[in-house]
């Protein structure tokens, strides 16, 4: 059998583990690996990663100490083309002309759909591993990436607290999350952070500022607000304006982390996750599994079916936010 492997849409930490899974399972039970290069518009221009021999295989030389390394081996991109019922009949066309019989794509949302629809014109296997940072995908606890961008911010927001303290400001970080705060509460709760804005939850300017107005009351003198980017009030410099017009009592700076948050050696759970969900996608493909997501829940590994990965997003339990609320007074 030839398995083929790509990764699609925002890079994360972790994918290249993940990748190797996928390639050592591959080889321990006798079967091929395909790289595609830059994800399904990889596919759709017949972009394949070249071995040593310059053939189209990844083989278990090809892994070797990728794990530790960022970003993606395989390179990702988005594809316009592939969205359109024509790129998708073109995509399931070079599977077919390309001799591959299953397909594990590594990606988040976008990612997951694109398969979906394969999946309907396709009779090959997909099983799908949640790559991204934003944990925003149901059928598994946590996604590859999501561990290692909580530790950058977090590093991150550490550095600037002590820039705070020096000056008795108040710092507005905007970490990523277009419709997650999962990567804000986090590093909210990790860093010591005061106030946290998300997309889950309303964001009242007014009564952030009668907060503050307490802590400052209190003896305060440095605040640190995580602003997930996805807040329904906007990104930290509108909330920043939001604030100044409601009478925020503190002199503020804004610092947007960006993309530094895909960057970087993966942390150790990372590797963890991403070479397991990365081996259990092979290890359902060659049991005749297909059109599902490989995740783990609860501490074990779990095929997910795409309807049901697809039916949602993972919500923020609530004990993380009382836990937040909590450890900010």
């Amino acid at each position: 059998m030839r398995i083929g492997v790509f990764c699609s849409g925002g890079d994360a930490p972790g994918m290249n583990a993940c990748i190797r899974g996928v390639v050592r399972c591959a080889a321990r039970f006798g079967h091929e690996t395909v790289g595609i290069r830059r994800g399904y518009q990889g596919l759709l221009d017949e972009d394949f990663h070249l071995n040593d021999e310059r053939q189209p295989l990844l083989t278990s030389r090809c892994v070797r100490d990728i794990a530790k390394r960022g970003g993606t081996i395989l390179r990702s991109s988005r594809s316009d083309e592939f969205r359109t019922e024509a790129g998708q009949q073109k995509a399931a066309e070079v599977l077919r002309k390309r001799n591959i019989d299953a397909l594990v794509p590594i990606g988040g949302d976008g990612t997951l759909r694109g398969a979906a629809k394969l999946s309907e014109i396709w009779d090959g296997s997909i099983i799908a591993c949640p790559g991204t940072i934003d944990n925003d995908l149901l059928g598994t606890s946590y996604t590859i990436g999501f561990a290692t961008a909580v530790q950058t911010a977090v590093e991150a927001v550490d550095k600037i607290r002590d820039t705070a303290e020096s000056h008795d400001r108040m710092f507005l970080v905007e970490v990523m999350g277009r419709s997650s705060g999962y990567i804000a509460v986090f590093t909210a709760i990790a860093s010591g952070a005061e106030c946290v804005c998300i997309p889950e939850t309303p964001t009242d300017a007014a009564e952030l500022v009668e907060d503050l107005k307490a802590m400052r009351f209190r003896g305060k003198s440095s605040i640190m607000l995580i602003v997930a980017e996805g807040d329904e009030r906007g990104g930290a410099k509108e909330i920043d304006k939001l604030l100044k017009e409601a009478g925020n009592p503190f002199s503020t700076r804004v610092v947007i982390l960006g993309h530094l948050q895909r960057g970087g050696s993966p942390a150790p759970m990372d590797r963890i996750l991403g070479a397991s969900m990365g081996e259990f996608a092979v290890r359902g493909i060659i049991d005749g599994q297909t059109k599902m997501l490989s995740g783990i829940v609860g501490g074990e590994n779990r095929l997910t079916p795409f309807e049901e990965a697809l039916a949602g997003h993972n919500e923020i339990p609530q004990r993380m936010l009382d836990l937040l609320e909590t450890l900010s007074h």
